[in-house]
């Protein structure tokens, strides 16, 4: 090689070598970098695709065939603008109440059909609606086939020690059931609610009713501990619970009646404790009834010492305005809100329950800022059982088990937006115009689902406006749809 080619090589190695601009080849010698490509620019949004519901039943769940094209054509349509800058809480999930009743009829299945229908549940493939919160009952609810709690004893005699507590009576069904769906979602949040105390803790000595005797109270605080010590031993976790189901309704069968004085009262001087003593972190959540009655959980989480061992406040909607759940959330911001039960009754259409409840439940709750939205039971059989002697007898199911699965509105209302929305996604802004009302979410993958109903017996048309981009579209009356980019 001349001179000059060599001097020439020599300067551009050291060039490179001073500009980081050479890395070492396989063969040990030096070549030049080659600059990395520059990232993508950001991809817009090209359409939308769509699942739609209507309340005649000719769309269940259909996802349309045809997505819908960010055309951005000037219209004077009403807008409902989506705004992922604008974040809300962090959901939880959305599902139902498995009662024993439920897994009973589950359970009766054939092991195939079983496993289908709870991969369909709780599943996260294409064919399945993604649900991803249960309530659960500590003990029997109205819709279980017997009254029982898990320290029953004889009357007249007391168990403080709670040496005969025992989990028998799930060990049929319900069990088996809560096992074959954490497997299908290891990931799914239970929330275990009681209909009633042990008799032998209460002051009427009834099932029905009464008030927890002050006697019994650290003794009712350690039977909480020990059931979810016992669940955590079947390798069920327990996410939270509410120390009482309807704390105002003495007339279900079971049930049992505790002031907001007295759930304060029990949760900071016994369960708080107690659960800190087994470290326990299961979530202590207050309330657990009626939106008309906001200053019960406004009254337990007045209570500073009760405070510090509360996580939140639960609802149903049998009477009052979902907006209570806003009013409780704007004084206590930092404690979380849930929406754990509403039911559909055998005698409602699918039309006016799916308006009532999407509007109410699903949409009304996220708007009101709750982490989940629960429909009450996942299922019974043709007679609206099993129930208990004065349980509910008309309570329809999400799903009726008899000589075939039939899935109801309640299935329909919950699956409109848990296979849409996993746990994790947040609340984004989104508008309510007319008769459509809205809720938006942002899901961890950079998804933005928009859940729109159309609470008008006509077709409405509307905008769907996001960063900078609309297409217009059209809802029949009492229809909903669920809207993905």
């Amino acid at each position: 090689m001349k001179l000059k080619a060599k001097y020439n090589l020599i300067l551009a190695i050291v060039f490179c070598l001073l500009s980081s601009g050479c890395a070492k080849s396989n063969d040990g010698g030096t070549t030049p970098i080659t600059p990395p490509p520059p990232p993508p620019p950001p991809v817009t949004p090209t359409g939308i695709s769509y699942w739609l519901t209507t309340g005649d039943r000719t769309n269940l769940l259909s996802k349309q065939t045809t997505a819908l094209p960010f055309d951005m054509v000037s219209n004077s349509l009403p807008d409902i603008n989506v705004d992922s800058t604008q974040k809300f809480q962090t959901v939880d999930g959305f599902g139902y109440t498995l009662t024993q009743g439920s897994a009973s009829v589950i359970y009766s299945l054939s092991a195939s059909d079983r496993t289908s229908l709870l991969t369909e549940i709780f599943g996260s493939n294409d064919n399945s609606i993604g649900v991803s919160f249960l309530r659960i009952g500590i003990g029997a609810t109205d819709l279980s086939s017997t009254v029982y709690s898990y320290d029953d004893m004889p009357p007249g005699q007391t168990d403080v020690t709670l040496a005969n507590f025992n989990l028998t009576a799930d060990q049929a069904a319900m069990m088996p059931v809560l096992k074959q769906i954490l497997q299908i979602n290891p990931n799914i949040k239970l929330l275990a609610t009681p209909w009633s105390a042990p008799v032998w803790m209460k002051d009427n000595n009834s099932t029905i009713g009464g008030s927890l005797n002050p006697l019994y109270y650290q003794a009712y605080a350690n039977y909480f501990v020990k059931y979810i010590q016992a669940m955590k031993a079947e390798g069920i976790p327990v996410y939270a619970i509410t120390p009482q189901n309807e704390p105002l309704n003495p007339y279900n069968n079971p049930s049992l009646v505790m002031t907001a004085a007295q759930e304060a009262t029990f949760i900071k001087n016994n369960l708080g404790p107690a659960f800190v003593a087994a470290n326990i972190t299961t979530k202590i959540i207050a309330y657990d009834h009626n939106c008309d009655r906001a200053d019960y959980p406004l009254d337990v989480l007045n209570d500073a010492a009760a405070r510090q061992y509360v996580d939140g406040s639960a609802f149903h909607l049998y009477a009052g305005d979902i907006s209570a759940l806003s009013q409780v959330h704007n004084a206590w911001p930092a404690k979380n809100i849930y929406f754990t039960e509403q039911y559909t009754a055998s005698s409602g259409s699918f039309a006016g329950d799916f308006q009532w409840h999407m509007k109410n439940v699903i949409i009304g709750s996220m708007r009101n800022y709750s982490k989940a939205a629960l429909e009450w039971n996942l299922a019974n059989d043709a007679s609206f059982g099993p129930h208990t002697p004065g349980g509910c007898t008309t309570c329809l199911g999400a799903l009726t088990i008899a000589s075939s699965v039939n899935r109801n509105v309640g299935y329909y209302i919950v699956a409109q937006i848990s296979k849409f929305i996993p746990a994790g996604s947040i609340r984004i802004a989104s508008d309510n115009y007319g008769s459509l009302y809205s809720a938006a979410f942002l899901r961890a993958d950079g998804t933005k689902v928009l859940v729109v109903l159309n609470d008008n017996n006509s077709v409405q048309s509307f905008n769907i406006k996001f960063n900078g981009k609309w297409l217009s579209t059209s809802l029949p009356g009492v229809a909903a749809a669920t809207y993905v980019w």
